[in-house]
């Protein structure tokens, strides 16, 4: 593995968990949650930066149902951190107080949530196109394949996917999704620990999903060029 492979690895690591201390909001405090936000923006720069090469094919060549999805999904995540970051400008009061704003607080709030929310599962679902990836790497560490542990693999990642189920609607993430409700709502007494451990389940049952469209795209193209 080349060393910008390496440096694309830990970015993306970098940006997972501070995706998670980001959903966390109120449990972290408002002044770190602004102050990562900032560190979430230039690893979302740097990360792009890294793989600008497939920005620069976006206008060549077929479009192949996966790749559709592969750039639509990319362009909502894009949209969402616009989103996030111009809202978050509006709303802060540590990082951007300094600007003279007035006002705009109720709409910042509400696109705050949308973009966070709706970016969080758009973000889980581009991971989970790019599993195969991951998996290819992490696979280099054993010398020989295995079937069994593949099989382990599936049934860890279907109890992921359920338990992710279960906490989606624990967390009333619909709710905010959707704007049923303009407030996040925050266990204080909650450990921290059960909270990261049902939003990294959520972020598997996308992922999961993702990689399975993924799996189905990439089938029917190979049924295809059978024909």
């Amino acid at each position: 593995m080349n060393a910008k492979a390496k440096v694309k690895i830990f970015v993306d690591i970098a940006m997972t968990v501070l995706l998670m201390l980001l959903m966390a909001f109120e449990l972290i405090g408002r002044t770190a949650h602004e102050w990562i936000g900032i560190g979430m923006l230039l690893l979302f720069i740097l990360h792009h930066g890294l793989n600008r090469n497939w920005s620069k094919s976006l206008l060549r060549g077929n479009y192949t149902p996966f790749r559709v999805l592969q750039t639509l999904l990319a362009a909502l995540v894009l949209l969402s951190m616009l989103g996030s970051m111009i809202s978050a400008v509006l709303v802060s009061r540590e990082v951007f107080a300094f600007l003279p704003l007035h006002g705009g607080r109720g709409l910042g709030r509400t696109l705050h949530m949308l973009s966070a929310y709706w970016g969080f599962l758009f973000l889980s679902l581009h991971l989970g196109l790019h599993w195969n990836l991951i998996m290819g790497m992490a696979g280099r560490l054993y010398k020989t394949p295995s079937r069994l542990r593949r099989i382990v693999l599936r049934i860890v990642g279907v109890c992921i996917a359920l338990f992710g189920v279960y906490a989606f609607f624990r967390r009333e993430i619909p709710n905010y999704l959707f704007l049923k409700t303009q407030f996040v709502f925050f266990d204080f007494e909650e450990p921290l620990f059960f909270f990261f451990l049902d939003y990294l389940g959520i972020m598997g049952l996308f992922a999961w999903i993702g990689h399975y469209l993924a799996k189905l795209l990439r089938w029917k193209k190979k049924e295809q060029k059978k024909k």
